[in-house]
């Protein structure tokens, strides 16, 4: 049979845990932090900036387009949402 090579665990020491959580509690040590986030998983700051580049997204690509260019996405918009 194949040696077994997935890394072992190292015991666990409780004295090492309480350690580290009393230099945590008295602001000795620098806690990881985990960025907050919503019911669904995403990350808040994250979908604020997507959120505003979304609401202008549409005016802005619009505003760079010829009105025949307008005119013939919105073709082929109606023609897809029709052929559903």
């Amino acid at each position: 049979m194949g040696k077994d090579t997935r890394k072992k665990k190292r015991e666990h020491d409780f004295s090492v845990t309480a350690y580290q959580i009393v230099q945590e509690a008295t602001g000795q040590v620098e806690t990881d932090r985990i960025e907050p986030k919503t019911i669904d998983g995403k990350n808040p700051h994250a979908v604020a900036l997507g959120r505003l580049g979304g609401l202008k997204g549409g005016k802005a690509r619009a505003s760079k387009m010829t009105p025949e260019q307008r005119t013939e996405i919105a073709k082929k918009a109606a023609q897809a949402r029709w052929t559903k």
